[in-house]
């Protein structure tokens, strides 16, 4: 009894805050988007106030001046996968549109946005620069300076050179190439024509002028993100802000050989790397300007040294782009960069989620859709599960024709439940039949069950991803609903009511989920039995608004579950006519 209280306990808990989180939560008030960031256009770069372990170093500046205009020389950007342009005021990357993503599954719906100018509402860019060391003083080109291009359009095997003379001897260059996917290489050299030898820092900084909207599920992360020292570090909008109040705006600093740094949202990320053969600090940072300002940003650890009459160049590389597992893990494989593909978000159980990714990858190039790779999958996690359910049903069957002896045993022993304890646990031993079996398959499969949704939820691969029929998109909630006769009615009750979305497939995952409950024991309690009666409403209720992708799964899983447990029954039945008298 005790157990089956804890079950009971543990389930209606799971109940209650997923419901909450799902039902509730993402349409509770949301605090008022912050103004325009217009007043960081132009961050001078200037020595940082940080300190390197060498002694002090530059980075780029938090200071802001005038807004940006909004007409100003540009460089095209036309790549397989990336189009937009290039800002020669200031040399930023600010314009970068997404050409195989769009926003909805609208027909004429945009293509996603990635990147934006100072000029929007939104400022989003990629911007590199140098310093020179504390005391030193180098004219070095700022957010005011008019860059000059080689050519008017970069594109794969068309790289394009950005430079400026500061009229004191030194040519500042900016060579940018890009690939076939999302990769940009940058080469920022120096020439020096003096007499004399000059130390600058180089830098580069990804800075978001707003606080993006954010999903707000703890199944997600999204925010400030990158690898140093071959470990993960991950700083949410809210974290980094709160940590950089209480250190002079760094909410996170490193010094490390290698790795990366950006910032990532749910399906896209913009992320730098660094030389890896050469330490460099990162830094993630929050500006409080006018406005919430968040900032990644790289700086050598030691100055490059431009010989006199001599050049010195730095070369990084920066992504920008949908974070698809397969273009992750090649850049990580041929740039050698350290888990890369972790951008994307594989949560605790990645090395499940991850694992389950590939398989479900892997079926759908062989089969064309992901919602069958999700059906053969579950198939293929039914068979390995399949000694331990076996195990289970069987048990299960015995409890279902043992119902009448037990009930027997409650009515003579009602007056002395000790005792009545002890006789059905010897009734239990006698017909070795275990009760707790009932519990096992639901929580071997609990895991695989919250990857599952991790992998639907998070990965691009799933994103506008169709089925068959009505299911256009396996990360989204199915888009019918019952209140509206699926779409007879002209009408969309969820609009006001949040809880009135039933679509089809969460139906029948309800009805599954009924007929497999009616095939096992129901509780000795009443007030148990009673309760569990309303567990496949409840669900079918909450669940209604996961992905369509994971509802297909669990009415597929149901159903063999329905389909496996039929027929241990009924050879428990034939084997065991015994068990059925009292």
């Amino acid at each position: 009894m005790d157990q089956k209280r804890l079950f009971t306990a543990i389930v209606v808990s799971l109940a209650i805050l997923m419901g909450f989180q799902y039902l509730v939560a993402p349409h509770l008030p949301k605090p008022p988007p912050p103004a325009p960031a217009q007043v960081a256009a132009n961050d001078a770069a200037r020595p940082s106030d940080a300190a390197s372990t060498s002694g002090a170093h530059a980075g780029p500046a938090e200071q802001a001046t005038q807004a940006a205009p909004a007409n100003v020389p540009r460089v095209k950007i036309n790549a397989p996968r990336v189009a937009g342009s290039i800002s020669l005021l200031g040399a930023r990357i600010d314009d970068v549109t997404l050409t195989q993503y769009r926003e909805t599954l609208a027909p004429d719906s945009p293509d996603v946005r990635l990147l934006s100018p100072l000029s929007t509402d939104t400022p989003y860019f990629v911007q590199y620069g140098w310093t020179p060391p504390p005391g030193e003083t180098v004219k070095v080109p700022d957010n005011n300076t008019l860059w000059t291009a080689s050519a008017d359009t970069l594109g794969p095997g068309k790289p394009v050179t950005l430079s400026w003379d500061n009229g004191a001897g030194l040519t500042f260059l900016i060579t940018l190439s890009i690939d076939e996917e999302y990769m940009f290489n940058v080469r920022q050299s120096v020439k020096n024509a003096t007499d004399k030898p000059v130390s600058l820092y180089p830098w580069a900084r990804i800075r978001r002028d707003y606080k993006p909207e954010v999903a707000g599920y703890y199944v997600l992360f999204e925010g400030l993100l990158g690898v140093a020292n071959n470990r993960l570090e991950q700083l949410t909008y809210d974290h980094t802000k709160t940590e950089a109040e209480k250190r002079n705006g760094v909410a996170f600093e490193a010094t490390s050989t290698g790795g990366w740094a950006g910032i990532t949202d749910k399906y896209w990320l913009t992320a730098l790397v660094p030389d890896e053969q050469q330490p460099a600090k990162v830094f993630f940072r929050h500006i409080d300007n006018h406005g919430d300002h968040y900032q990644v940003d790289y700086v050598t650890s030691d100055p490059k040294v431009v010989p006199a009459g001599g050049e010195a160049e730095h070369v990084t590389h920066v992504f920008t782009g949908a974070k698809v597992v397969s273009i992750l893990s090649a850049y990580e494989r041929n740039l050698n960069i350290p888990m890369f593909d972790y951008a994307v978000d594989w949560g605790w159980f990645w090395f499940l989620t991850r694992p389950i990714f590939l398989a479900l990858d892997y079926l759908n190039k062989m089969f064309g859709n992901f919602g069958v790779a999700i059906l053969v999958f579950t198939v293929f996690v039914k068979a390995l599960f399949f000694p331990l359910a076996n195990y289970s049903y069987r048990s299960m069957s015995k409890m279902k024709l043992l119902a009448p002896k037990m009930q027997a045993l409650r009515e003579r022993f009602k007056d002395e439940p000790q005792r009545m304890q002890q006789e059905i646990m010897g009734l239990y031993r006698a017909e070795k039949v275990n009760p707790a079996s009932g519990c096992l398959p639901l929580i071997v499969q609990i895991p695989v069950f919250f990857s599952l949704y991790k992998v639907i939820f998070v990965t691009i691969e799933m994103r506008h991803a169709p089925f068959f029929g009505w299911i256009r998109d396996l990360s989204a909630p199915d888009p019918t609903n019952l209140f509206n006769l699926f779409g007879l009615i002209p009408f969309n009750p969820a609009h006001y009511i949040p809880l009135l979305a039933l679509g089809a497939w969460p139906l029948i995952m309800g009805v599954t989920m009924f007929v497999q409950q009616k095939m096992n024991p129901p509780p000795p309690d009443p007030v148990q039995a009673r309760m569990f009666q309303f567990m496949p409403v409840i669900f079918t209720f909450m669940m209604a608004h996961f992905p369509a992708g994971l509802i297909i799964y669990w009415s597929w899983n149901n159903t063999l579950s329905v389909a496996q447990q039929w027929l241990i029954q009924r050879k428990t039945r034939l084997a065991k006519p015994s068990l059925a008298r009292t």
